[in-house]
This record gives structure tokens, C-alpha cells and sequence, in this order.
């Protein structure tokens, strides 16, 4: 039986809900709906325009409505009053195909007739900025191996303790908070869980840092490449799959510790990575981040050639520890939902049709790729990455003809409006459209 939101309102205290989805871009849409009337909400949805949002609708298209998920709610530590939920979209009585939580959704369903489940944890990068925008916040924090600076993580303690106080409080387990590679950037680390609990934790998350951030009169952004001197924002994926409390990945007699299933499924991933990047890397913005030159620090941290390893950060997909892998293709833009949809959907394809990875390699790609000519590269723009995806015959058949239709439609929408105004060089500095456009991805 469903959780009775207004009974749970009247428990907690809470005075306004915000019935909120992602729409394809990643936008997080919401309405601030008060405690009066959520029984109303729970049971027929909040009401929304389509075509106000980035989903491929009319102004003639019915009302779409968010129904809530009660299981997703989470109270803002920061303002109790208020209670947030994770909505699925219907329309004329139907789910919205469209809808990126029913895309993983239905991911799912098909991975839970295997009897088998994802669970994934997400490494989300980004800057503190001033509240411009223009320039990364903190003036001291200036050296070219800025990683683990105790000093500027410590000068920016308040917000990042408060941002870790309300994940305790949420109950998500977080471990470990520390100064990235870049000048002004942070990484905040919780624990992995199913797909969906994570994909709304990854919404939540993200709405929460700037929110914080903007409280202390700052400005966070988890746009792929603010910087060009500077390493870019990644959304690294942990991944995977369970039958019950079996981790089904784990062969403690392989030499990277991983299961045939796992080298199945990460062969899929492999064989759809042109296509994938789409999704993962979904903005103009995402190019400079990959198939990157040295940035002030020494290196890109980000991949360039589809390849997997072991313990080795060069490679698309690392594999640290036995039983999991990292795909280490995601940036700050990828939408949290399509982010683990994807994964699910090349990975699926990759059990169905038993595909071979190939050999995993142990060396240092980035000083290395000329050594393995025949490697295929990932896309080195948006438009290349989009015409992968309606070439790939797996991804259309899992979401669906119309909506990866959709999809490239919004996202071609997008690159006319660049190019209107910008010309597409790795070697110029970020644009002026780019940095508006991407800033608050």
C-alpha cells in the first residue's frame, strides 16, 4: 500500500511538497504544492504544459501530470517545512514514454525479468564560483595540483559541511568529501544504491549543492567544462548488478575479480559507447572535456578511446576493485536519470547477445594510444555523438523509435541555436553561449 502523503505532512510537519521531474534535458521542473492539497496530487498529479519544458510536445498536447512517488520524498534539512518528490509523467492516462524516470524505470523491469537489479553510485564533480559565474570563488586557491588542498577544502568548510550534515541526515551514508583536480572544485561521495534511489538522489543532490552554495553567496556548477585550462566536471558511475544480496559482477578467481556476466555487460557498454556519449555527454559544452589535451593540472582525467583496465584512471572504464566497474565516460551534465537508463539498456544488450569485451589493457592511455591504432575513438562533438545514436539500432529499440526521435530532435534544436551565434573550437575559450546555456546543467 501506498505511503498516505498527507499523513506523513501532518507527522513531519511539512507545509509545501515540490511535485518535481526531469525532462529530457535534465532540467529539474517542479511545483510548490501545499499540504491542503497533496492528497489531490497523490492520487491524479500535479499539471504541467509539455511543451513548456524540453520534451518534444505542442501548446495543442494535453496537460501532462506528475504523480508523485511517495517512497522518493525527502525533506530539505535546510528547510523542513518543505518536502520533495520524485514524479512519474502521464498524459491522457498513459505513462509519457519520454519521461526519463519511466525510460529507467522500464530499464529496469526488463533487467528485473533476469531476476537480477542495478545498484550504482555516482561521483558528481563541481565548482564554486562566484556568484557571476564569471571565476572560480576562492582567489587563494591557485596551485596547479590543486587536488586534496587541504587548505582550500578547509576555506570553503561551512558550505561543505553543511552540505554533508543534510546527507547524514537523509540517511545517505556519505564518506568522503575532498578538493578536486581543478582550481574551485569539490567531489562529495555517498553510498551506492538501487538505480532508481540513486538516480533521484543524484536530481536531489545536485539541486541541493547550489541551493547551499547560493546561501553562502556563491554560485556551484556541475557544467562538464567551465574552464578550459582547467580538468572538467565528471559524474563518474559505479556499477554493478545483484540477484538478491549476490553481487552477480564478483568472481574472486578472475584476475580483475569479475564475472562472465560482468564482462558481458561490459562488453555491451562497450560496443554502444559512441552512442551512449549522447546521453552522457548531452551538452555542446561535454566535447572539451573529452578527447582533451593536459589541462593545468597534467591531465584531462577524462577518456578518449573506448578501452577498459584495472585500477587505472586513463581508460574509459577502470575496474577498481573486484565486483564493480567505473565508467568514467558521464560528465555533470548528463541527466541522473538517463545516466542510469543508458547503462542499463547498452548493458542488457550486452548479457542478450553475450558480447566479448575483448582484452583489457594495462598501460597509460593518455601517453599510450598510438600504440592501438585499431581503438575506437569517442565522438569529439555533440552532433557526431547524436548521429551514433540514430545509427544505433539497440538504443532506439530499448527507448523506443519515438523517443530517441525526440531526443535528437530537442538536441539538434539546441546546436542550431550554437551556431547561430558560436563556432564550435576546442581551442577558443568557452563561449559566452555555452557558459549561459550550461551553467546550471
Amino acid at each position: 500500500m501506498s505511503k498516505n502523503l498527507s499523513r506523513i505532512a501532518k507527522q513531519k510537519k511539512i507545509k509545501y511538497f515540490l511535485i518535481s521531474f526531469v525532462d529530457l534535458f535534465g532540467v529539474l521542473r517542479s511545483k510548490l504544492v501545499p499540504t491542503r492539497a497533496i492528497g489531490e496530487m497523490q492520487k491524479n498529479g500535479a499539471g504541467f504544459a509539455g511543451f513548456a519544458t524540453w520534451l518534444d510536445m505542442t501548446p495543442a498536447d494535453s496537460d501532462m501530470f506528475a504523480i508523485p512517488d511517495p517512497d522518493s520524498l525527502i525533506i530539505l534539512p535546510w528547510k523542513r517545512e518543505v518536502g520533495w518528490l520524485a514524479s512519474d509523467l502521464w498524459m491522457d492516462g498513459k505513462p509519457v514514454d519520454a519521461s526519463p524516470r519511466i525510460m529507467l524505470k522500464k530499464q529496469i523491469q526488463k533487467l528485473s525479468k533476469r531476476n537480477l537489479k542495478m545498484k550504482s553510485g555516482v561521483e558528481c564533480e563541481y565548482f564554486l564560483l562566484s556568484d557571476d559565474g564569471k571565476s572560480i570563488s576562492d582567489p587563494k586557491d591557485i596551485q596547479s595540483k590543486p587536488c586534496y588542498d587541504q587548505s582550500a577544502l578547509m576555506r570553503r568548510y561551512e558550505l561543505i559541511k553543511e552540505i554533508c550534515d543534510c546527507m547524514i541526515e537523509l540517511g545517505w551514508n556519505p564518506y568522503q568529501n575532498d578538493h578536486e583536480d581543478a582550481n574551485g572544485q569539490f567531489e562529495m561521495n555517498w553510498d551506492y544504491s538501487d538505480s532508481l534511489i540513486t538516480a533521484d538522489r543524484h536530481t536531489f543532490f545536485k539541486f541541493m549543492v547550489k541551493s547551499l552554495a547560493e546561501k553562502h553567496g556563491l554560485r556551484a556548477t556541475f557544467m562538464p567544462k567551465p574552464f578550459e585550462h582547467l580538468t572538467g566536471n565528471g559524474c563518474h558511475a559505479h556499477i554493478s548488478l545483484w540477484d538478491g544480496k549476490s553481487n552477480k559482477f564478483l568472481d574472486n578467481g578472475d584476475r580483475l575479480g569479475l564475472s562472465k556476466l560482468a564482462y558481458n555487460f561490459l562488453g555491451g557498454i562497450i560496443k554502444n559507447a559512441t552512442a551512449l556519449a549522447a546521453f552522457f555527454n548531452p551538452s555542446i559544452n561535454s566535447y572539451r572535456r573529452i578527447n582533451a589535451p593536459p589541462t593545468k593540472s597534467g591531465a584531462s582525467w577524462s577518456p578518449s578511446s573506448i578501452s577498459y583496465t584495472g585500477n587505472n584512471r586513463t581508460h574509459m572504464i577502470r575496474v577498481p576493485d573486484p565486483g564493480r566497474f567505473e565508467l568514467r565516460l558521464m560528465d555533470g551534465s548528463s541527466n541522473p536519470y538517463l545516466l542510469q537508463a543508458a547503462v542499463m539498456a547498452a548493458g542488457i544488450d550486452g548479457l542478450s547477445n553475450k558480447i566479448d569485451p575483448g582484452e583489457p589493457l594495462f598501460c597509460n592511455m593518455y601517453t599510450d594510444y598510438k600504440n592501438y591504432p585499431n581503438l575506437v575513438r569517442l565522438p569529439d562533438e555533440l552532433e557526431e555523438s547524436l548521429e551514433k545514436l540514430e545509427e544505433n539500432k539497440n538504443l532506439r529499440e530499448a527507448f523506443g523509435e519515438k523517443v530517441i526521435a525526440s531526443y535528437i530532435k530537442l538536441k539538434r534544436q539546441e546546436l542550431e541555436s550554437f551556431n547561430k551565434e558560436e563556432r564550435y573550437d576546442k581551442g577558443s575559450p568557452v563561449s559566452d553561449w555555452e557558459r549561459n546555456n550550461t551553467i546550471d546543467c
